[in-house]
């Protein structure tokens, strides 16, 4: 689907959408319909129970000889509560009614919608952009599916007056919507087409945009000594690769270390030879969740071309039951020299991240980590599929990623850190062990990553298990795949570290 912005005009066949807030008022760009059309929809309006409410809408037929096929009127709400999260959420249900209005093109009248807090250039942009994330679709595998229900929304015209003011605010915005679908295709992919080596190749493309690829095999870590990431994939016959994406957006900067962002990258999840249940196992394909956001996000900074150094890492291996698999009790040995006995060979995700957080911080120098992964059924417990679960050890950092996530509808939620919660991965006869037992399950895994990180270094860990994956659609986000932290983690690098 296309969005095209254009000064107004009536002159094109298709569906119109007009807006209207509570109380049934309807926007003034309304007043552009043709007299005969817009006494329809005030009569509609009039006789219906639809009272303008945010999310929802009314499709209204139109007399015979009105341009407009349909006219949907898209309820805003209240105005004064309309800022740029809202305007995306407005942009989701315009994508809805023209979807289930069967229209092949729609045409949104948008002069002016007074009594908001943004400009109509930026709310325009926005609507834009949540019409775009509402639209993502991953289709390729039905192969019986009929060409017009795949393509039956061809494109939506946001028209305005200064619609090019529009179009270059949608820019930077468009290039984060291409980071969120990258992300989305990553994850919704099956395992029998994304693990390591496949998912390396899914990177390439972020050389075009100037990213740089730095690739890790199996003997080059092996060499640095990562036998936490490289006991989990041992038992497959995938072979790990550790990557790395720099990005260096601000050549110029006095300060040369970058922020890093590290994901952890299980492209499938059996839980080796502690086998998970076979219920709800396909869905251990997207285990790889924040190693397809950190994919997503760099892409997204290198294609609006943010002015800051970042570099994203992601582990990628593939967890699988075998002959050759690590057993529960073996003992493996992390690049920094810190020993872990493997109680639970599922407990896997913080095993590859010890590595990955270990070689990123020696690599890159960076001045703030934060990491991602869909490490614990604990935190889905814990805060339902609403928030990602947020561990720190620098309060700045946690308060700087609580407001993007306020911003951006990605929400956080910071959980405790803290010594006595230590106690439960101490090992007999190694450093810790890898699981400490089921309460608490979240916190004791952040605890075992703050082990992997320096004290100087500003430290977030998001885990993401319960927000990878909708089970149901929202405003911007469809069945599958959401993307969750492409958003969040762009605006707070916009917000606190572009130069």
């Amino acid at each position: 689907m296309r969005v095209i912005f254009s000064d107004p005009s009536l002159k094109r066949l298709g569906t119109y959408v007009v807006f209207t807030s509570d109380g049934k008022k309807l926007s003034s760009g309304a007043a552009d319909l043709d007299p005969e059309t817009l006494d329809v929809v005030k009569s509609a309006l009039n006789t219906s129970q639809f009272k303008g409410e945010k999310g929802k809408y009314l499709e209204v037929f139109t007399p015979p000889k009105s341009r407009a096929e349909k006219i949907i009127v898209v309820g805003i709400g209240k105005l004064q509560n309309i800022d740029e999260l809202a305007a995306q959420s407005i942009g989701g249900s315009i994508f809805q009614a023209l979807s289930s209005s069967s229209s092949r093109a729609g045409y949104v009248l948008l002069d002016e919608i007074k009594g908001r807090k943004i400009s109509n250039s930026k709310l325009t942009a926005h609507i834009a952009y949540g019409c775009m994330l509402r639209s993502y679709r991953f289709d390729k595998y039905k192969t019986q599916e009929k060409r017009e229900v795949k393509k039956s929304l061809v494109s939506v015209t946001m028209m305005l007056k200064d619609s090019s003011t529009a179009r270059g605010l949608f820019s930077p915005l468009k290039s984060v919507l291409e980071g969120v679908f990258f992300t989305r295709d990553l994850v919704t992919e099956p395992a029998n087409v994304i693990f390591p080596i496949s998912f390396l190749a899914r990177l390439q493309v972020l050389k075009k945009l100037g990213v740089k690829l730095e690739v890790l095999d199996e003997k080059q870590m092996k060499k640095l000594g990562m036998g936490a990431l490289l006991g989990v994939a041992q038992g497959s016959a995938h072979k790990p690769r550790l990557v790395a994406m720099r990005w260096d957006g601000a050549p110029k900067s006095k300060d040369k270390r970058p922020i890093a962002f590290v994901g952890k990258g299980v492209t499938f999840d059996t839980g080796g030879i502690s086998i998970k249940p076979s219920g709800g196992m396909e869905d251990m394909k997207w285990d790889m969740g924040g190693a397809g956001v950190v994919a997503g996000l760099l892409y997204a900074l290198a294609a609006r071309k943010a002015k800051v150094n970042a570099v994203g890492v992601v582990g990628l291996v593939e967890n699988m039951p075998s002959s050759t698999a690590q057993r529960p009790g073996d003992v493996v040995k992390t690049m920094s020299g810190k020993t872990i006995e493997v109680i639970n060979t599922d407990a896997e995700g913080r095993l590859v991240l010890a590595d990955a957080l270990w070689w990123t911080q020696k690599k890159f120098k960076p001045h703030t980590v934060i990491d991602l992964a869909t490490l614990t059924g604990a935190i889905i417990v814990a805060l339902g599929y609403h928030y990602a679960g947020m561990f720190t050890n620098n309060d700045q950092l946690g308060k700087k990623l609580s407001l993007a996530g306020e911003i951006t509808g990605e929400g956080v939620w910071h959980m405790p850190l803290g010594d006595s919660y230590d106690k439960q991965v101490r090992s007999q006869i190694a450093d810790m062990k890898n699981v400490g037992g089921r309460d608490a399950g979240s916190i004791t895994a952040a605890q075992i990553l703050q082990r992997f990180i320096n004290k100087d270094i500003a430290w977030a860990h998001l885990d993401i298990a319960g927000v990878t994956w909708a089970q149901s659609a929202s405003a911007t986000v469809p069945k599958g795949g959401t993307g969750f932290g492409v958003r969040l983690l762009n605006k707070l690098v916009e917000e606190h570290f572009e130069q």
